[in-house]
């Protein structure tokens, strides 16, 4: 049919013979279709193709660009047979389907076309431009439908058209309080695949609840997984071929050089996200890019303040643990540290013991670093180490600022740890975390710095170790046969082991097929009594400390998720790999 083509605009004189062959030949040479050659070649024009085609076998021209197309038409024909075979489908008409062709010679592509749709073929001639515009437009670009399949092949039956169709109206990015028009920063970019992409996973990893979204590249893999409850899941690979535009992307949301490659770099992203009720809500993200030896890696914390929960009730404390947690932050100075490592919910639990205190009449300030939630009536400081704004120096200047409390975002060093204790003995409440692995350990800790114990044994009033443990699905749990004397091993009496009963993961779509869905804090409050000060100025080990904060009736970590256990909220798995039994 080529040649039959060729020999047509021969006839017409539209080129010459010698045109013809060479056409031929750069055909026989690259491939391709021989009119789209002599249209690439500048032998004729696509109006005189198109017109020819339309006057030697009678097929109806179309003007596609005056054309409105539905976009149910692309139900009659698969994005990939539209672009194999440069058609569109445009009207159908009981069981005959109207299919603008660049060129309605190939009987193949007619015959394939009645085989998929089961109905008659009514070709119609249209330009090789205005078929690929239009295809553009019914589908999407090439990129975006190889991303769509894509993702369906890695999401499955949960990939959602809705969310990957997620525009600017649903990811709304607004710096502090004055939204950021992000067409003016690309737009070139605006209806490129990549754009479609980040927002999907931005969008996405909200509605799953996740805490993190980690970006890799390998060498022959892009990798995308969210922590969920604390539990990283691989959620999709997208074509390595995306990897530098989302990375590129990311840093135009976040502020980020685009250029630099070589160094790591902080940002944070802010946007308004539609709720799936009706609605905004605001998100903030904290973005890390760190290079490595197959591109740069991203990390985006995502901190959804509808996932803050500031009421002390509700966090996981058994009650004596909140009665003496309450009593310690009610007093009018000295200090309350919080210990667990990263991710364990410490700053939930500061922020919630803030929002109890913060009335009109006290003064509250914070050095954090970062902010991560405003909180309405408290003066939050972020700390910036490359301008020489420190913990130590936030802590001098608070002191000058007429406070009554203080929370420091972390102690790190011996410079801020003396500085807070001395506030805390002047009159201060002062809250802050360390990286512990249990209550007791949080006093050595301090001394271990070079602090003096009659300081230490005089300033701290209260310690907090905490964990986070996954939730059960209250939908799939089921009763789990644990031998007692497996119970026994953990911790539970005889007498608990005897009666209780313990539930244990299944999976079902309410929660992803995990077993598990949110999650809860196990806690361990030990108060600095008289006795324990004692021991602190005496030197005693921190298990030395432990033994008497459990004979004065502190529930220990492993206590707290066996009471967990007991009331049906947790599984035996989640409190053995978060604590250990003293």
């Amino acid at each position: 049919m080529a040649s039959k083509l060729g020999e047509l605009l021969v006839k017409e004189g539209i080129i010459t013979p010698s045109q013809l062959e060479e056409a031929l030949e750069y055909q026989r040479t690259h491939g391709g279709r021989l009119g789209s050659i002599l249209i690439k070649l500048g032998f004729a024009t696509e109006e005189q193709v198109t017109s020819l085609l339309s006057r030697q076998y009678g097929y109806p021209y179309i003007n596609l660009s005056k054309f409105e197309l539905s976009p149910k038409n692309k139900e009659w024909i698969p994005a990939d047979i539209a672009r194999k075979y440069l058609v569109i489908p445009v009207d159908r008409a009981g069981a005959t389907l109207t299919v603008a062709m660049a060129d309605p010679t190939n009987l193949y592509a007619i015959e394939e076309l009645r085989f998929i749709t089961g109905l008659n073929i009514q070709p119609a001639v249209a330009t090789e431009s205005a078929i690929l515009d239009a295809i553009e437009k019914l589908y999407g670009s090439e990129h975006d439908i190889e991303v769509k399949e894509e993702m369906q092949s890695i999401v499955g039956d949960e990939f959602d058209e809705a969310i990957y169709d997620v525009g600017e109206e649903d990811l709304e990015m607004v710096e502090e309080e004055e939204e950021i028009d992000v067409r003016t920063l690309s737009r070139e970019a605006e209806e490129a695949p990549v754009v479609k992409l980040v927002n999907l996973i931005l969008r996405d990893a909200i509605n799953k609840g996740a805490s993190d979204i980690h970006i890799e590249p390998y060498e022959k893999e892009l990798r995308v997984r969210y922590r969920i409850d604390g539990v990283l899941h691989v959620v999709m690979t997208p074509p390595l071929r995306f990897k530098d535009g989302i990375v590129s992307r990311i840093k135009i949301l976040s502020h980020l050089n685009i250029a630099e490659k070589r160094l790591p770099q902080d940002g944070r992203i802010k946007m308004k996200v539609k709720k799936e009720e009706g609605g905004k809500k605001e998100v903030d993200m904290r973005v890390s890019i760190l290079p490595t030896i197959f591109g740069e890696k991203v990390v985006i914390r995502i901190l959804d303040r509808e996932q803050l929960k500031l009421d002390l009730t509700k966090l996981g404390f058994e009650p004596e643990s909140l009665e003496k947690f309450k009593r310690s932050i009610q007093r009018p100075w000295g200090m309350i540290l919080v210990t667990g490592p990263t991710g364990s919910g410490k700053t939930n639990t500061l922020y919630s013991a803030l929002s109890n205190l913060n009335t009109p009449e006290v003064n509250i300030m914070t050095a954090e670093d970062p902010v991560e939630f405003n909180l309405y009536g408290i003066n939050q400081v972020h700390i910036r180490e490359d301008i020489g704004l420190t913990f130590a120096a936030a802590l001098r200047s608070f002191l000058r600022q007429d406070p009554n409390i203080i929370l420091v975002g972390e102690i790190r060093d011996f410079e801020t740890a003396e500085i807070a204790i001395k506030a805390a003995l002047t009159g201060h409440l002062v809250l802050s975390t360390l990286h512990t692995n249990d209550a007791a350990s949080a006093i050595t800790r301090l001394i271990n710095m070079g602090i003096e114990p009659f300081l230490v044994a005089t300033s701290v009033v209260c310690i907090v170790a905490q964990r986070l443990v996954r939730r059960l699905c209250n939908k799939c749990k089921v009763p789990a046969e644990i031998q007692p004397q497996v119970l026994i091993e953990l911790g539970f009496t005889p007498e608990e082991a005897k009666n209780i009963e313990v539930y244990k993961p299944v999976g079902c779509n309410a929660c992803n097929n995990t077993g598990y869905k949110g999650r809860i804090g196990l806690f361990e409050v030990l108060e600095v009594t008289d006795e324990i000060q004692e021991l602190i100025l005496a030197g005693a080990s921190a298990a030395e400390i432990r033994r008497k904060a459990i004979e004065q009736g502190m529930i220990t970590l492993r206590r707290s998720g066996l009471e967990k256990i007991k009331e049906g909220i947790t599984s035996i798995e989640e409190v053995v790999r978060e604590t250990v039994k003293y």
